[in-house]
C-alpha cells in the first residue's frame, strides 16, 4: 500500500490544523472534526497500518478560513472545500425554494453560496464515549422565496463492531476481511414558532460522502425494476449534461457508474427505484463500500436541486452519486473524489417537531471472492460483473 494513503498519516495531518475525536472500535477507527461540522474526515479497518478512504483537501484545510477580504475571487467565497467522507448539509441546493441563492439572483455559480451553518460554523460537541460523538447546532436560515427556518441540529456518530455490521447486511463474513463501519443520527427540529410548508419551501438533510478515487473504482446502485410510467426513470442523469455511456452503464435492475476521478457527472434515484443501499468497488485496493440510509414515510416527497425554476420542487432524488473531474477542459478538478450520498424526505415540520435521516457507511477490504459474496448479498452483482461494467 502506498504509505501516503496510510489513516495514520492523515489523523496526524488533521490533528496538525483542527481539533479531530478518534472513535475506535478494535483496529478499526474514525476522525470527525467538530469545526467542519462533526464531519467524518476519513475511516480505516486498522488504525496504524490500514489505508485512509476519505478523501481530504489538504491545501484548503492547511490554508484555514480566511480573512473575507481574502477570500474574494476564490472558491473559499462561496464554499470551503475540505472534504471528508461523511458531512452533514441541508438540501434544496437550488429551485426556488434553495438554500443557497439568494432572491434576487439568479442560478449562475457565481451566485451560489454554501449557508455559513453547513460551511464555517462549529457544532457543538455534547458528548463522547470510546464509539460515540454527539453534536448540535441552531441556526436561521432563509431560502430563495424568502422564507426562514429556525433549525436546530443534532448530529451523533456511532462506530459498528462486527456483529452490528454483519446483522446490518444481514450477512456474516470472515477474518479474511478487515472493516469498518459507522453509524449517522441525523436530525433538524422546527424551534420556530411556524410550520415549515411545502408551498413556501422545505428542507432536508443530506449527507455526502467523499471518497478517493482509483482508475479502477466503480459506483453501483441497484434499483427496482418497473415501469418508467409506474416507478419513474431508473436513473437522473441531466445534472451536469447527460452523463457519458464510458462512464454510466444501466442494466435491467442495476447501474454501475465510474468513480475514477476524471469527469464531472451526477447521477441520482429516486425514492420509488431506490432499494434504500448503494456503494462502490475499488479494484485496486479490494475495497468494497457500502452505504444505506433508514427508509421512511416521505408524503412530501424529496426535495429538487436542479438550478432552475422547478416545476416540481418535491420530486427530488434520495440517492446521488457524483464523480468529480474538470468542469471544463483547462480547468483543475475541484479534488479530484467521487460522492455517494443520500437525503431525508422534505421536512414539514410544526413548530417543535423533528425530522430524523440515519445513514450507516460501511468498508470491507480484503479476499475479493468472499467479498464478491457480500457485493451479491447487499447489491445484487458478484465483483466479476462490477470489473467487466464499464469495459472498452
Amino acid at each position: 500500500m502506498n504509505k501516503a494513503n496510510h489513516f495514520s498519516k492523515d489523523l496526524n495531518f488533521l490533528k496538525t490544523h483542527t481539533d479531530i475525536i478518534v472513535l475506535q472500535e478494535g483496529e478499526s477507527a474514525l476522525a470527525i472534526a467538530p469545526q467542519f461540522q462533526g464531519r467524518v474526515m476519513t475511516s480505516t479497518t486498522n488504525v496504524s497500518e490500514g489505508a485512509s478512504f476519505g478523501w481530504i483537501n489538504k491545501k484548503v484545510i492547511e490554508a484555514g478560513f480566511l480573512p473575507e477580504e481574502e477570500r474574494k475571487g476564490r472558491l473559499e467565497n462561496q464554499i470551503y472545500v475540505f472534504g471528508g467522507e461523511e458531512r452533514f448539509w441541508l438540501g434544496p441546493e437550488g429551485g426556488q425554494f434553495s438554500l443557497f441563492f439568494k432572491p434576487e439572483d439568479n442560478f449562475d455559480f457565481s451566485n451560489w453560496k454554501t449557508p455559513a451553518v453547513i460551511d464555517t460554523e462549529a457544532f457543538t460537541l455534547v458528548s463522547k464515549t470510546n464509539n460515540t460523538a454527539t453534536f448540535e447546532h441552531q441556526c436561521e436560515l432563509v431560502n430563495k422565496s424568502g422564507t426562514v427556518f429556525k433549525m436546530g441540529i443534532g448530529r451523533s456518530i456511532s462506530i459498528l463492531n462486527k456483529a452490528s455490521i454483519q446483522q446490518i447486511l444481514n450477512k456474516t463474513f470472515s477474518d479474511n476481511i478487515a472493516f469498518v463501519g459507522y453509524q449517522t443520527k441525523n436530525q433538524i427540529t422546527n424551534i420556530g414558532e411556524k410550520p415549515w410548508l411545502p408551498e413556501t419551501g422545505l428542507p432536508s438533510i443530506w449527507l455526502l460522502g467523499m471518497y478517493k478515487p482509483s482508475p479502477e473504482t466503480t459506483m453501483v446502485i441497484p434499483f427496482k425494476a418497473g415501469e418508467d410510467d409506474d416507478l419513474g426513470p431508473k436513473v437522473n442523469d441531466t445534472y451536469f449534461g447527460k452523463v457519458p455511456e464510458a462512464y454510466l452503464e444501466v442494466n435491467n435492475d442495476v447501474l454501475y457508474f465510474k468513480g475514477d476521478g476524471t469527469k464531472r457527472s451526477k447521477i441520482g434515484i429516486n425514492s420509488k427505484r431506490s432499494k434504500g443501499i448503494a456503494g462502490s468497488y475499488d479494484a485496486v485496493g479490494k475495497v468494497l463500500t457500502l452505504l444505506t440510509y433508514n427508509a421512511q414515510d416521505a408524503s412530501n416527497g424529496y426535495v429538487n436541486s436542479a438550478w432552475e425554476y422547478q416545476e416540481e420542487p418535491y420530486a427530488g432524488d434520495v440517492i446521488n452519486a457524483y464523480n468529480d473531474g474538470a468542469p471544463e477542459p483547462g480547468v483543475a478538478p475541484m479534488g479530484p473524489f467521487y460522492e455517494l450520498e443520500s437525503s431525508s424526505p422534505a421536512a414539514a415540520l410544526k413548530p417543535n417537531e423533528t425530522m430524523v435521516h440515519i445513514q450507516t457507511t460501511i468498508h470491507l477490504q480484503g479476499d475479493e471472492d468472499e467479498l464478491s459474496t457480500i457485493a451479491e448479498a447487499t447489491l445484487g452483482v458478484s465483483v466479476d460483473a462490477i470489473l467487466k461494467s464499464l469495459e472498452g
